[in-house]
């Protein structure tokens, strides 16, 4: 092994490290406990010594950030492995529900990722440019794309789309097709209109809420279990797009 070599893996093994500690203080004491100087400390070096691998504190949280999107991409992959890969309905309730499973355990990186100010952390979402960088939107949008491609979408689907959101429907639809059809499905506009794309946008925004409430504990009302409100949210989402007689999976 070259000089060089070793310099590298040592590098890579201290951002890792890094990383895992970052995460470790998320976790168990939330965001704020997440500073360089802490980090350091359990690493090993001294906080100065961090921006030779991370130029700030925000840069290093969104690193942490694509990490946990990776992260619950792979758990969400998992889930999609033991389903008929015919049964796009099926995988649509898997990937919304261990989506949910996944923020509850994870309450502290979910607020990290989905309910961060800054627009530098982001999401897991598309980006201003029209692609999908993350592994956790990749995840959904083909999902959704491949339900569209396989059922013929009720022809008022999303015709109450507001006129004044076309151009940002627009582009939200070519990020949709893009991401679809990289993945070797193929879909068109005439198959992903933009109603079909308002109505996946309405549907995330109830999924997101709902799992949103329960993470935070912010229920309008008391309820016991809110596992089968979610499932019948979804149950109305894919009865919308014409699963009229879906049976629970």
């Amino acid at each position: 092994m070259t000089e060089a070599t070793r310099r590298e893996r040592l590098r890579a093994e201290t951002e890792r490290d890094i990383r895992r500690q970052a995460r470790a203080l998320l976790v168990e004491h939330g965001r704020d406990a997440v500073t360089l100087r802490a980090i350091a400390r359990e690493v090993g070096i001294t906080a100065p010594a961090l921006y030779r691998y991370y130029d700030s504190r925000e840069d290093l949280l969104r690193r942490l950030a694509e990490d946990i999107c990776t992260d619950l991409a792979a758990e969400l992959d998992a889930d999609l492995d033991g389903i008929d890969p015919d049964d796009v309905s099926a995988q649509v309730y898997a990937v919304c529900r261990g989506f949910r499973r996944w923020a509850l355990a994870h309450p502290q990186e979910f607020t990290l990722v989905f309910a961060s100010t800054e627009d530098a952390l982001g999401s897991c979402a598309p980006d201003d440019r029209g692609q999908v960088g993350d592994q956790f939107g990749r995840v959904f949008l083909e999902v959704a794309g491949r339900l569209i491609a396989s059922h013929p979408l009720p022809d008022d689907l999303g015709h109450d789309a507001p006129e004044n959101l076309h151009a940002d429907l627009a582009a939200f639809q070519r990020v949709l097709l893009a991401t679809v059809n990289d993945r070797g499905v193929a879909v068109d506009e005439s198959v992903l209109p933009l109603g079909a794309v308002y109505h996946i946008t309405q549907s995330w925004v109830r999924i997101y809420g709902h799992v949103a409430l329960e993470v935070f504990g912010r229920f309008p009302f008391a309820v016991s279990n809110p596992e089968p409100m979610f499932d019948s949210m979804l149950a109305q989402i894919l009865g919308e797009m014409g699963f009229r007689h879906l049976a629970r999976p």
